[in-house]
């Protein structure tokens, strides 16, 4: 388990911007599971909708992105660099993430080659499918 100090030591994220608040597991260029609990005091609330809060899905891919940065930032040779992102495909959200909720984010990396890799990421809520998406990425 990483907690949020961990995780700064691999991510170059910081407050508002790290949404990922804990990783329970990781396997060093294979793959991640995270966490992000999500509570009504995040910043984006407040214009996102005030009236209905829901968390914008391109603010869960981005986490999704960032548990696939740690998994492939925990492998040695990558270790002090930084993930990039080098595409999105096939993204779909299929449920409402909103306060309260505790979001699983995991990523497994399907391809590398090079600085250059896919993962394949899935979100969910009480074992609920939120969001899924091809994540291409780029070490830099």
């Amino acid at each position: 388990m990483l907690g949020i100090k961990e995780i700064q030591e691999i991510l170059p994220h910081r407050h508002p911007f790290l949404l990922v608040d804990c990783i329970e597991e990781v396997v060093p260029g294979v793959k991640a599971t995270g966490y992000k609990c999500v509570t009504y005091n995040e910043p984006f609330f407040q214009g996102h909708f005030p009236q209905m809060p829901v968390m914008p899905g391109v603010l869960i891919i981005e986490a999704l992105a960032q548990v696939g940065a740690v998994a492939i930032l925990s492998v040695e040779e990558n270790k002090d660099k930084i993930a990039f992102f080098g595409g999105i495909n096939s993204a779909k959200f299929k449920k409402q993430v909103v306060p309260g909720d505790k979001l699983k984010l995991e990523c497994e990396l399907i391809k590398v080659k090079g600085p250059v890799g896919v993962g394949k990421a899935t979100a969910t809520v009480d074992g609920k499918i939120a969001a899924v998406a091809e994540l291409t990425f780029m070490i830099g």
